[in-house]
């Protein structure tokens, strides 16, 4: 952030995870925006009502209340089914994997139950398994192996908790 700043770059600036910035940053952030050769900032994150990092103030999205006054805020709807179909085939598409219909369409009920993010991991993992049993397209069984191997953050965190609450037992 400070390189594009500090040389008068001008653009876009996309900061991913902004909520992620501390008040430093912010405050930074907020005096360089005042300068008449800053870039258009775009923000995003996944925080409702959250603390600032670096304070004890919550604010929506974790980002100060006197620079969200001089944002404009776009919200956004969750994927449709039809959308994650979409995206998981032109992932495929781009990694030359070959799904069978029966896995585009478990892959699309795994990205509505954990994530789309996930989902598309397991394409690219899928697709090792599937060359490994010599095959040329990915299959439900395929999907359904990497999917026994790498779990997502909620069965993660379901893992963690039994975990600690049978170690607390002992």
């Amino acid at each position: 952030i400070l390189r594009v700043f500090s040389f008068s770059l001008q653009g876009v600036l996309f900061i991913d995870e902004v909520h992620m910035l501390d008040i430093e940053c912010f405050s930074f952030l907020n005096r360089a925006l005042e300068h008449e050769t800053s870039p258009i900032v775009i923000m995003a994150t996944n925080r409702g009502i959250t603390t600032i990092r670096g304070t004890d103030y919550k604010s929506p999205h974790g980002i100060p209340l006197d620079l969200l006054d001089r944002s404009l805020i776009i919200p956004t709807q969750p994927y449709e089914e039809k959308d994650m179909l979409k995206i998981i085939e032109l992932r495929a598409e781009e990694e030359d994997v070959e799904l069978e219909e029966s896995a585009r369409l478990l892959l699309c009920k795994i990205a509505a139950e954990c994530s789309l993010r996930y989902a598309l991991h397991l394409i690219t993992v899928a697709n090792l398994v599937c060359r490994k049993r010599r095959g040329s397209v990915v299959t439900v069984q395929d999907i359904r192996r990497v999917y026994s191997l790498f779990i997502d953050v909620k069965r993660s965190t379901q893992y963690l908790v039994v975990s600690t609450q049978s170690s607390q037992r002992r």
